[in-house]
């Protein structure tokens, strides 16, 4: 039997990429208003395409995965190429086999570390003329949208959405209520409407986004569900459980994790209040993974004794392996437009507890591999927790790893989207 690494190739492929086009050395820093920009990437290539977003840190998050995953299979496809415009501490230019990225320098977003502001109309104009791509995704709803819609002014080029926040939710969540509540609720879906007459479409990872944007007027969307690593996120990791457990000083028993950003849209608070009870009827730990503007905050609120607290991990096979230490996976934010980690924990063959809104609740119905809460309520969470605890685990286990491999590899997702942005670009 393989390895819990295994198979290697897939690991040196995605580094290789990630050090070409993020590489340790800063490279030159430029001025892209003025400097000589590079040859076209695969001149002879059918079909390109050009992603311009904030959402982009320095480290990791689900769109920086997405957008490196989709230019690894750019790499492998040579009638493809793949341009990157993102914000980075000074301009400059870097490539891969068939995949450009400009970076433009960009002031950090408060309290949004490591996010940065996209900024510099001019160099995207001429980035967008020299590049000339078949179609434009545009990954962020702030000032992205206006400055890709400027720059592209005078081209015959498409630009397309990726839906990756529910931004109006995390503005206004659904639950406030009030005359301020509902104004600011208002305002945010008038703003999503503004948006939608830029965009030829809008791509979207979930039913759930699909329904939330319909709801609000905007109906022209694509459902294009996101993949994981399915080689590294596997079941035969299982196989270091214990191992993994030693080398973090976890206990034996029950152990379940967020794994994430610590901000307000995560619902966060919820999950530990809901842990003071969990431990008055379990001896089931919960594992805090990640790093964000509430991790002050909520380690002072949490009075269970049983929470682990552990950083950031930006190794993936470290962070693979901590997730298949675990019993199961909590996800109880209500605004996730697809839910990355919890799809990477049905990979690995961990059932996952969800509250009952947005898309991860759906991963869990259409798997059936979990179970939900209701939304925002500690107690049903709790509640739910001991329901897992008795439920057959494996075998939840088992039917997430099925429905991963049939709905969520990567190369079903970019053949998947690929075909859209041929059929945009004709």
């Amino acid at each position: 039997m393989a390895g819990p690494s295994a198979p290697a190739s897939h690991d040196s492929r995605t580094s290789t990429l990630e050090q070409a086009l993020f590489p340790r050395v800063r490279p030159p820093a430029l001025d892209l208003r003025t400097a000589p920009l590079p040859a076209t990437l695969r001149p002879g290539a059918r079909l390109g395409v050009l992603d311009i977003t904030e959402f982009f840190g320095e480290t990791t998050g689900g769109i920086r995965t997405y957008l490196l995953e989709k230019a690894k299979y750019v790499e492998a496809s040579p009638e493809l190429r793949h341009v990157l415009v993102v914000p980075g501490p000074d301009d400059t230019v870097t490539e891969s086999s068939g995949v450009r990225c400009y970076r433009l320098r960009g002031q950090p977003v408060p309290t949004q570390h490591p996010y940065r502001f996209m900024s510099g109309l001019r160099a995207n104009t001429r980035i967008f003329a020299h590049e000339r791509p078949s179609v434009i995704e545009v990954g962020s709803t702030g000032i992205v949208p206006w400055i890709a819609n400027r720059a592209a002014r005078g081209t015959d080029i498409p630009i397309v959405c990726f839906f990756h926040s529910d931004f109006p939710n995390i503005i206004a969540p659904h639950h406030k209520t009030g005359i301020a509540w509902t104004a600011a609720r208002e305002m945010a879906y008038g703003y999503l409407r503004a948006l939608d007459r830029l965009f030829v479409t809008t791509l979207v990872a979930s039913d759930f986004s699909a329904s939330e944007l319909r709801r609000v007027g905007v109906e022209n969307t694509v459902r294009v569900p996101m993949g994981v690593d399915l080689d590294r996120f596997h079941p035969r990791r299982k196989e270091r459980a214990a191992e993994t457990r030693r080398e973090h000083s976890l206990p034996g028993g029950p152990l379940a994790a967020y794994v994430g950003r610590f901000a307000r849209e995560k619902d966060l608070h919820v999950l530990i209040d809901a842990w003071t009870i969990v431990e008055g009827e379990t001896d089931a730990t919960l594992l805090m993974i990640g790093d964000g503007p509430l991790r002050a905050q909520l380690q002072a609120r949490a009075k269970a004794k049983r929470i682990r607290w552990l950083p950031f991990e930006q190794n993936r096979d470290r962070l693979a392996d901590l997730v298949a230490a675990l019993d199961f996976y909590i996800a109880p934010g209500p605004v996730e437009t697809f839910g990355l980690a919890a799809v990477e924990a049905l990979a690995t063959g961990i059932p996952v507890l969800s509250c009952d809104r947005g898309a991860v609740a759906e991963h869990v119905q259409r798997s059936g591999a979990g179970r939900l809460f209701v939304t925002g309520n500690a107690a049903s969470l709790a509640e739910e927790v001991s329901s897992m605890l008795r439920a057959d685990l494996p075998a939840l286990g088992a039917r997430g790893r099925a429905h991963a491999e049939k709905e969520h590899s990567w190369t079903g997702t970019f053949d998947r989207l690929f075909q859209v942005y041929a059929g945009i670009a004709k």
